[in-house]
């Protein structure tokens, strides 16, 4: 079984071959540079890109992978949630394609692919599940911050969700304040690495609540403010690295201490972890140590699977193709606000 999965939900063109659970190629376009100008992603330039650069990856991929057209089995591509133009060009040319070839075509709920990437391991990159368990997943990216019970192997249900502003968001924002070059989050992650994280308190959203929800507007408007009042912090350069560890310590305080304790009440023994977001060092290094000291396994995405990334479309579609499920319909739409539930 080989599959060719395609990825264009945000800004990066992604196209990868997934057979028997191996990844043969993912081959992945980034935007960062065009949409670095504008300090976020433009929807009509992440569209007009896409359509430049689908086939070319495509191709690229193919090559890479050694397959032609006629050796797919069937062909997969996120149909949501994302930007709608952009999901509709790897939607329509993966509905194309499949019928062209008369394959079988599957669209991919974008968060369910990031929810089992934590799976695609070693060299060359392989899906193994052969010792899948029950697991809390938090799913960490720009647009969304999610907290997944999962049950079985393709069988889950969102326990919380962002209110307002998702992590990544707040990550991209208060770095925009601060005057840092987008993606704010990396450059946050970097300027943290030389910080002191008591050096400003800033507040940790719902972090005491008991339901699974996020919230992070308020810690941006709290960023927002403290720079108002201490506007001289951004010329000193130790200071500056203070305030982005601060920042980003209560950001993964949140996040940690959310995914901990639905981990307990649930009485699962392995936690997950997968999006952009989960890319950040001090994320992963404190959710390593909190599952270690509670005798708990952790998987994290591999770096190449936590952004956007066709593998992890590919590879889902067949584990579903696997487990008996039906292909979509080639007239379906796209779904921008898919929910993962």
């Amino acid at each position: 079984m080989t599959i060719l999965g395609i990825e264009t939900s945000c800004d990066e063109t992604s196209c990868a071959l997934v057979s028997e659970g191996e990844v043969l190629a993912n081959v992945v376009s980034s935007q960062i540079a065009l949409h670095a100008e504008y300090g976020g992603v433009v929807p009509e330039l992440a569209t007009r890109e896409h359509l430049r650069n689908l086939l070319p990856v495509c191709r690229l991929a193919l090559t890479e992978a050694g397959v032609s057209p006629g050796e797919l089995t069937a062909i997969a591509a996120t149909q949501g949630p994302g930007l709608p133009n952009a999901l509709l060009i790897g939607l329509r040319a993966a509905q194309a394609l499949a019928f062209a070839l008369d394959r079988p075509f599957l669209g991919i709920n974008h968060h369910e692919a990031h929810l089992y990437s934590p799976w695609i391991v070693g060299r060359p990159p392989r899906a193994d599940f052969a010792d899948f368990e029950p697991n809390v997943s938090l799913i960490v990216s720009g647009g969304h911050t999610l907290l997944v019970h999962v049950t079985g192997e393709l069988q889950h249900h969102v326990l919380g969700s962002t209110l307002d502003d998702a992590a990544g968001e707040c990550f991209d924002k208060t770095a925009k304040l601060i005057g840092l070059p987008y993606p704010g989050g990396p450059e946050m992650d970097r300027l943290a690495e030389g910080g002191d994280a008591r050096a400003f308190v800033f507040p940790r959203p719902l972090i005491a609540e008991a339901n699974d929800d996020f919230s992070f507007s308020g810690l941006k408007t709290s960023v927002r403010y403290f720079l108002r009042d201490h506007p001289k912090i951004l010329g000193h350069p130790q200071r500056l690295r203070d305030l982005c560890t601060s920042v980003q310590a209560a950001i993964v305080d949140v996040l940690v201490a959310k995914t901990v304790k639905a981990a307990a009440r649930l009485g699962v023994g392995c936690v997950t972890a997968s999006g952009g977001v989960t890319c950040n060092r001090a994320l992963r290094a404190r959710l390593a140590e909190a599952c270690a000291s509670r005798g708990w396994r952790l998987r994290l995405a591999a770096g190449a699977f936590c952004t956007d990334n066709a593998a992890m479309i590919a590879m889902l579609a067949e584990r579903k193709l696997l487990q008996g499920h039906r292909a979509t319909p080639l007239d379906e739409e796209m779904l921008p606000s898919w929910s993962l539930d």
